[in-house]
């Protein structure tokens, strides 16, 4: 089959791979399309090791054209859209049958749109930081897959006042079409938004913004972290200070998720995927790149380029 290898120095090139079988709890998947996210930067740089030659891509959605031992063999023949740990840039996957999610009748290519993000949205809003109804929050990356995606979440949780941080005049535009009460450059972060305090934020960059971060929640305020965009900088926070103002750090490790108790995961990314599939919640599909093309999709989310959900057709 035809398959996108990663090489030792960090190159793409299209090749021709043996097709991978399902094992016990997996299911073999023809692709479709496959989502573009920040695991393929990290990968690329090696900030997220695997062994090389390897073929990446995290996101799959395609129909199941084989399954494994435990799996029902009335599952053969469904669209679905999954959650892998590899191997998705190529023209069949395998994944585990738990995260690959019956997608009915959306469109293959809207369903392209979900990824990793929507379980990681979903979390973040809904069973991390539990926005109540009347809450602020401040989400940043608001351009991004997640943060779009948050900032509707959030909505539907019943926030009060959405804003979003975002690096880019251009990107600011794009986010407000989400919801956001008001959108604001890094550049002017924190000083435009005049010491305001926050019962949520979600930072995926870390460093100062993260610092800043723990300043601006409000008093019972919850931090919830879930990357780090632009550093690994180890960023201290004092739990008597956090306790004397009931303030609380959370963070959400999607990918641990899937290890330790994927059926929760699989729960969130189901109730995304339900909101989207009745138009509750909207997935903006900005660009669709050919297989050729891989190496300029990750570099352009890499240098902040794309907005909302880049994707790959595979076929």
């Amino acid at each position: 089959m035809k398959a996108v290898l990663l090489d030792t120095e960090g190159h793409y090139e299209i090749a021709e791979v043996d097709e991978p079988a399902p094992g016990p709890g997996e299911v073999a998947i023809q692709v479709a399309y496959a989502g573009i996210q920040w695991g393929d930067v990290m990968v690329r740089d090696g900030d997220f090791p695997v062994p090389r030659p390897f073929v990446p891509g995290f996101e799959a959605v395609g129909h199941i054209t084989a399954v494994g031992e435990g799996v029902t063999p009335d599952r053969n023949g469904a669209p679905v859209a999954a959650l892998t740990t590899g191997g998705a840039f190529a023209e069949v996957v395998v994944a585990p049958a738990l995260l690959s999610l019956d997608i009915g009748d959306l469109p293959l290519r809207t369903a392209a749109g979900l990824g990793w993000a929507a379980p990681t949205a979903y979390d973040l809003i809904n069973t991390r930081a539990q926005v109540q109804p009347g809450e602020s929050v401040l989400i940043h990356a608001a351009a991004g897959s997640v943060g779009t995606l948050a900032a509707e979440f959030a909505r539907l949780a019943g926030a009060g006042r959405v804003v979003g941080i975002v690096g880019s005049a251009a990107r600011a535009g794009y986010a407000t079409r989400f919801g956001y009460d008001q959108v604001v450059l890094r550049e002017e972060f924190p000083a435009k938004l005049d010491n305001e305090r926050f019962d949520v934020i979600l930072d995926p960059v870390g460093g100062s913004t993260r610092r800043a971060g723990l300043e601006q929640l409000a008093p019972h305020g919850r931090l919830a972290v879930y990357g780090n965009l632009s550093t690994y900088e180890p960023v201290l926070a004092d739990t008597n200070d956090l306790l004397m103002h009931g303030k609380s750090l959370i963070t959400y490790n999607s990918n641990l998720l899937s290890r330790t108790h994927p059926e929760r995961l699989a729960d969130s990314a189901r109730r995304a995927l339900d909101l989207v599939a009745d138009s509750t919640v909207h997935v903006d599909i900005t660009v669709e790149y050919s297989l050729a093309d891989l190496a300029t999709a990750v570099q352009q989310l890499a240098e902040g380029a794309t907005y909302g959900k880049s994707i790959l057709r595979i076929v």
